[in-house]
């Protein structure tokens, strides 16, 4: 079991960051918007289907994140993982507000967030181990069941469903087709071949 900082030793301890990279945003409501991601390496899941190389990383401190965040003019900054969760701080998205960064998150919703985050996006994975019910959009990866149960659960005023991993694009248009409340998100960058 991987160990991660608690929150009482959040501020400024140092954390396990997969990669800080320069993209445009693939999924979901912010799509094609250029943003700066900060991938932390871990979480509390485990889903066949991540993309995260946890084993991967490098120890910063959140001075250093965002040191390295500074350095590009890119106003909109992305927690991910692996679960950011699990290590992020309001520390941290302090550090960032005073760079004039918006900063979003996204989650499995099985942790507490930083209350100070601008915009959430919860991707749900386990209903019996979600703590969150609120978010600015629910982005739910379609595996071909039913995925009415997560708005009995989860307010958002933005619904998502997503192929899993590019694979099931069709049946997951047709689901959206019978259940129009819901939209298509694709993962863009992987169809145009960018990180």
């Amino acid at each position: 079991m991987q160990e991660y900082p608690t929150r009482q030793n959040m501020k400024n301890s140092a954390r396990k960051i997969n990669e800080i990279f320069v993209s445009l945003q693939g999924e979901g409501f912010h799509t094609g918007r250029s943003a700066i991601f900060v991938r932390f390496s871990g979480c509390n899941l485990s889903c066949s289907f991540c993309d995260t190389q946890h084993q991967d990383y490098v120890e910063l401190t959140d001075d250093q994140i965002a040191e390295k965040v500074s350095t590009s003019p890119i106003d909109w900054v992305v927690l991910t993982g692996g679960e950011p969760s699990l290590q992020t701080s309001e520390y941290l998205v302090d550090l960032l507000h005073k760079q004039g960064k918006k900063v979003a998150i996204e989650t499995n919703g099985t942790c507490e967030i930083p209350q100070n985050i601008d915009w959430i996006t919860l991707s749900p994975k386990d209903v019996e181990k979600t703590i969150l019910t609120k978010a600015d959009e629910l982005k739910v990866v379609y595996v071909g069941k039913s995925v009415e149960s997560w708005l009995e659960k989860i307010s958002a005023p933005h619904l998502f469903l997503q192929p899993c991993s590019c694979k099931n694009t069709d049946e997951t248009v047709r689901y959206v087709l019978a259940h129009p409340h819901w939209r298509l998100s694709l993962q863009t960058h992987k169809y145009i071949g960018i990180d």
